[in-house]
């Protein structure tokens, strides 16, 4: 087992195009993890490895590797960027201790950046950043640093200060130790003198950090008022304290194209981040705790699944105390069940290494072909059980109904996509009561588009992805007394069913409600339920388009019956009769879902984005500016937002992030109405 004082786990988290694969490639290179450095755009990177990651060039999983620098462990988690694919960022980073945040240099701070760091702030995980990309023709260094504190909120702490920018990127200054280095061949750096142009700046910056970090502890505060000066391991132990407590982030800069810049990252890295044996206690979804010590009985939480095509099911697991072993035998305290674990095993993007040593707290394993094991189960000692609690997920925002390219292979399609739902949590896969396609629900549009192409490569099926059928309702209009009188004879025992309902519409969200106010035996009491039963049927199949009719209330005060020809049947369809003599009687009117938004852009398109919400028949709710960032609240009708995701992309050249959820019914106005009236009409006659 390794040194768990000196060894690190930690996870790259980014805004999509933020190059945080090419960062995460650049330190596996600088420790001998790989040889050549890989690159995206050629689809050689070794932590993006699935076709539709090469395909997109960006990361759609996570990514795993375990190095050594100065031969201190670290294990690195690689997150995707991407708002389609970090539904399960929580899932993620409570896997890690630690969080190396990276930012670029050309874009600074984004709207998705900032929801980003919000969730590492709820992970309460201590941070530092990186500001990548210094080579670019656009990088601006002070913009992005500025960003840390106006959007971010943050108290950046610049470690490492660049020399020069864009093709002039040459070098790093070490700001505490007051020393430069030189970028060299192959990543390497030769020691020199700070430019003449930059000591003095340099030196307020450092008289700026010690200010800031003394400020962070009172002990060193008062040495600091009593000294004037702290010594450089006060300095550092200090800045670790800051860190570890969230009120400092130290800042690094790097070219992870050019390979400039990754010993700066792993020193910081190693030096500044706390290890497993730092972590919080761990909680227990009762509420217990567990301290994070090998001394404790062992557990492991699975914070991912991988499918790997010669292994097959990879559980990937962090390990919260106690040590683990392979052949090990485990309770699952979240499936009540027992597994047996095989060769434990260390991942190095899609290559397994077997792990020949025991793994302590904070160690990322993977084990093969666990019968009843899967993500957000914890794995325990049977004699002392401890289920951790499992992290939030975020709702889904968007929902494709799925089908067979050809008919018969509709179940061939839901076995596809279920096979995915167990790396990827952030899926659903359910089918619609009311129209029986098959849906898909993600966190968005290129989320579920990636996912069915994936299932069309794995499972050789072809599936067609289609906009979902919109949960539309109608409701009746007013008040309608009425009869349902259904009377056949044909030979033998005829039917007879008779009643007498009054329907009156009700407050939205009130649903159904049925009440018997039959006296004198008119209808006999077997009978009753019959005649409410063909009124909820004939409800549900609706009146106008098909769609459920809600929100209304049903009185049976009168009927008749025969002693011979009356049954339930008989009743029901003389239910359904009166049912629909009061949708024509009251009239019906058409309701549509009304989704709550809420959209986050840069300032600029502020105008642009409230403009299109009022093109799409929306009311904005309200918005709020603050450091360049805005943020939008408004009710819009879903019909109008089921591929917003990609208009939001190309209005706000991919800096606009949203979240939505259900709201509330309304009516449909009348031309919106009369559509989707018209459309319902015609796909039955061409029925």
């Amino acid at each position: 087992m390794s040194d768990l004082g000196t060894q690190r786990t930690y996870a790259l988290v980014g805004h999509g195009g933020c190059g945080k694969t090419s960062v995460a490639e650049m330190l596996l290179f600088a420790t001998g993890v790989v040889n050549r450095l890989g690159k995206i755009e050629e689809g050689a990177t070794i932590l993006d490895y699935e076709p539709e990651e090469i395909k997109r060039r960006g990361s759609i999983q996570p990514g795993f590797a375990r190095m050594e620098w100065n031969k201190n462990v670290h294990y690195l988690i690689d997150t995707p960027g991407d708002n389609n694919f970090n539904g399960d960022n929580a899932y993620l980073l409570s896997a890690a201790d630690s969080v190396v945040f990276v930012i670029d240099a050309v874009d600074g701070v984004t709207p998705l950046s900032k929801r980003l760091w919000d969730r590492v702030g709820n992970s309460g995980l201590p941070s530092m950043i990186v500001i990548n990309k210094m080579d670019r023709d656009r990088a601006d260094f002070d913009f992005a640093f500025d960003g840390i504190t106006s959007v971010l909120g943050a108290k950046p702490v610049l470690t490492f200060m660049p020399i020069g920018s864009k093709e002039n990127f040459t070098g790093l200054v070490d700001v505490l130790a007051g020393k430069a280095y030189f970028f060299e061949d192959e990543g390497k750096v030769k020691l020199g003198d700070i430019p003449a142009d930059m000591a003095d700046e340099v030196e307020t910056l450092r008289e700026t950090m010690v200010e800031n970090i003394a400020e962070s502890d009172e002990e060193l505060m008062e040495l600091y008022l009593e000294e004037g000066e702290l010594t450089p391991e006060q300095v550092t132990k200090g800045l670790s304290l800051g860190v570890a407590s969230g009120e400092l982030t130290p800042v690094v800069v790097c070219s992870a194209l050019e390979n400039k810049g990754a010993a700066p990252i792993l020193d910081t890295i190693q030096n500044l981040m706390p290890g497993p044996l730092n972590h919080a206690d761990w909680t227990g979804i009762d509420g217990s705790k567990r301290a994070s010590s090998p001394d404790e009985p062992v557990a492991a939480f699975v914070f991912k699944t991988v499918i790997d095509p010669f292994a097959g099911q990879l559980n990937v697991m962090r390990v919260l105390s106690g040590t683990l072993t392979s052949d090990m035998a485990l309770a699952n305290a979240t499936q009540e069940g027992k597994e047996r674990l095989g060769q434990l095993l260390y991942l190095k993007g899609k290559e397994q290494v077997q792990c020949k040593e025991p793994a302590g707290p904070g160690a990322i394993v993977a084990v093969a072909k666990l019968k009843k094991t899967g993500t957000g189960d914890t794995l325990c000692d049977e004699k002392t059980p401890f289920e951790l609690d499992k992290p939030e997920m975020p709702p889904h925002l968007m929902t494709f109904a799925l089908a067979a390219e050809e008919k018969g292979e509709e179940d061939k399609v839901y076995q596809a996509i279920h096979k995915l739902l167990d790396e990827d949590i952030t899926l659903r896969l359910f089918r619609d009561e009311e129209s029986g396609d098959i849906l898909l629900s993600g966190m968005g549009q290129l989320h579920i588009e990636t996912t069915v192409e994936k299932a069309k490569r794995r499972s050789k099926v072809n599936i067609l992805l289609k906009t979902p059928k919109v949960p539309y309702r109608e409701a009746i209009k007013g008040k309608a007394d009425v009869q349902g009188r259904h009377k056949k004879q044909s030979g033998g025992r005829g039917q007879f069913g008779d009643c007498f309902v009054r329907i009156i519409p009700q407050a939205p969200g009130t649903g159904y409600v049925f009440e018997d106010q039959i006296v004198g035996g008119a209808i006999p009491r077997q009978y009753i339920p019959a005649v409410d039963k063909g009124i909820q049927e004939s409800a549900r199949r609706g009146y106008l388009t098909g769609n459920p009719v809600v929100d209304f209330k049903v009185e049976l005060y009168d009927g008749s019956y025969h002693s011979v020809d009356s049954s339930e049947m008989a009743f029901k369809v003389a239910g359904s009769i009166a049912f629909k003599k009061a949708c024509e009687t009251a009239g019906v009117k058409l309701l549509e879902p009304i989704m709550r938004m809420l959209i986050s852009v840069p300032d600029q398109f502020m105008g642009d984005v409230i403009g299109d919400i009022s093109g799409r028949r929306g009311k904005v709710l309200g918005s709020d500016s603050k450091s360049g960032l805005t943020e939008i609240q408004a009710h819009v009708p879903m019909n109008e937002v089921l591929r917003y995701a990609p208009d939001l992309r190309s209005m706000t050249g991919g800096q606009g992030v949203f979240t939505m959820e259900f709201d509330h019914y309304e009516d449909a106005p009348p031309p919106v109405a009369e559509k989707i009236i018209e459309e319902y009409r015609k796909s039955k006659e061409e029925a």
